[in-house]
């Protein structure tokens, strides 16, 4: 039977299909692969088009995935609440920094990063489905900063969920942090893991493949392995094509994206599946380079991360390319599986030279160091008048390093600088004016707890909080 695109296969192969409501509740699919849609939906012709709402941009472009696993009202329910939160009538706009370079701002959202799109999204169908159900559900995440926050920030006080996030130890932005930490929410736990990002993936991993934490309830993740928090990160793709041909643009644009566990870049390569015109993808990475390591060298091979002050990509081990490996070798489950049991068991796997030319021909891959990092942030400033926080300096690096000839170049602007003030005043002068969300913040007291990364440590505090 031929495949759809509200059905769900897994990347490794030896899973049974799942609808979107199971792909999105269970998170992780049984055989520890990552849901994919059985086929690629096609997007209409008029799709892209000028003058259309976020809101329509994304029903049209989220709808095929979520088929009948929902009411139909569902996710227009699950619209209306995320465009509710944003406060520019675009949501995402588009701004023209000089001929041939934009900037797509994501971070308009409830705690000022892009996270906030598809996280209110997956907190709205999840409760949808939960409703339908009648059944509980116990999220985990792993988080290098911005996804804790939206995800407390999404699920806080959500009748039928709890929330256990997280964070490497004194490895986040202090405003990331107490975005995840001041919210007071019964429903929340915050684990702070003595290691780095990859440390805290391992062990969401771990909690995921446990199947004794489902005895009494769904366990699930938010993390981008879920299906769900990719596909809301889709109409922001379809949204600034839409936004260049209102400015007069039509020839099909370079996305380039910082980018850490590399769902937001495959998003866009989602939508490029789905017939959105784009010229090229430009994956820009900080000094934690595995990625573009195993784009340029043909090596994926696991290091030790490193802080840097773009701390959310501070990723040596992106989940997501999982999810290109596969869609680049026909989806080849197989190979698939052999190649990231390998990369677990040795932590280092060469890939194959037709699968290799298969991914550079959708992505590249740029490193930037922390100086050129901190040279963009200023220069932003100094020529653009925009203050931009060290992620977009990183994806700003490598655009300005693109060929324009091929059409117009977009930077992703994925957090407000103002979540970054001690990496951004020294180099522009001043702190940035923190946005109401930030301010509102205030001195409100914490609530976390620092645990060991051990896998027996973080099951234990899981099941106490969540019996």
């Amino acid at each position: 039977m031929a495949q759809t695109s509200d059905r769900y296969v897994s990347t490794r192969g030896d899973a049974a299909d799942a609808d979107f409501a199971e792909a999105l509740l269970r998170g992780m699919a049984p055989d520890g692969g990552l849901y994919m849609p059985g086929a690629w939906p096609r997007l209409a012709p008029d799709a892209w088009v000028a003058g259309q709402g976020y809101a329509e941009i994304a029903s049209r472009a989220m709808a095929p995935f979520v088929g009948d696993a929902l009411p139909h009202v569902a996710l227009d329910r699950a619209l209306a609440r995320l465009t509710s939160g944003f406060a520019p009538p675009e949501v995402t706009p588009l701004r023209k920094l000089e001929d041939g370079l934009y900037m797509l701002e994501l971070f308009h959202g409830p705690t000022a990063a892009f996270k906030d799109l598809a996280m209110q999204l997956a907190a709205a169908l999840s409760s949808e489905a939960l409703k339908a159900s009648g059944e509980r559900l116990t999220l985990v995440t792993a988080t290098s900063g911005d996804t804790g926050a939206a995800a407390v920030a999404a699920f806080a006080n959500t009748d039928r969920v709890r929330l256990i996030v997280l964070h490497p130890h004194e490895r986040v932005s202090p405003v990331q942090r107490r975005q995840m930490t001041t919210v007071d929410a019964p429903n929340v736990l915050n684990l702070a893991v003595r290691g780095d990002f990859d440390d805290c993936q391992r062990l969401v991993k771990g909690l995921l493949a446990d199947e004794t934490l489902r005895a009494s309830s769904r366990f699930s993740s938010v993390n981008s392995i879920n299906w769900a928090r990719l596909a809301g990160q889709i109409p922001y793709y379809v949204s600034a094509v839409s936004q260049l041909a209102a400015m007069g643009e039509t020839r099909a644009p370079v996305f380039v994206v910082p980018t850490g566990n590399f769902g937001d870049a495959f998003a866009g390569i989602a939508a490029s599946k789905m017939g959105l015109p784009v010229a090229g993808f430009v994956a820009a990475v900080n000094r934690n380079d595995a990625l573009a390591r195993a784009i340029n060298d043909g090596v994926y091979a696991r290091k030790a991360a490193v802080e840097t002050a773009s701390v959310s990509m501070d990723v040596q081990a992106p989940s997501n390319f999982e999810r290109l490996v596969f869609e680049a070798s026909g989806r080849d489950a197989d190979l698939t599986l052999s190649l990231f049991k390998t990369f677990a068991r040795e932590g280092t796997v060469t890939l194959p030279a037709a699968l290799l030319d298969t991914i550079r021909a959708e992505v590249s891959a740029v490193s930037v160091s922390e100086e050129t990092t901190r040279d963009q942030i200023a220069h932003a400033h100094a020529t653009w008048g925009q203050v931009v926080c060290p992620h977009t300096a990183v994806a700003l690096s490598a655009a300005r390093g693109v060929d324009r000839s091929r059409g117009p170049v977009v930077a992703l602007s994925t957090a407000h600088p103002a979540k970054f003030g001690k990496d951004v005043a020294p180099v522009v002068g001043f702190d940035p004016d923190p946005p109401r969300v930030i301010r509102d913040l205030g001195d409100r007291a914490e609530r976390f707890e620092v645990i060991d990364a051990d896998a027996a440590t973080a099951l234990a505090a899981v099941r106490a909080f969540a019996a």
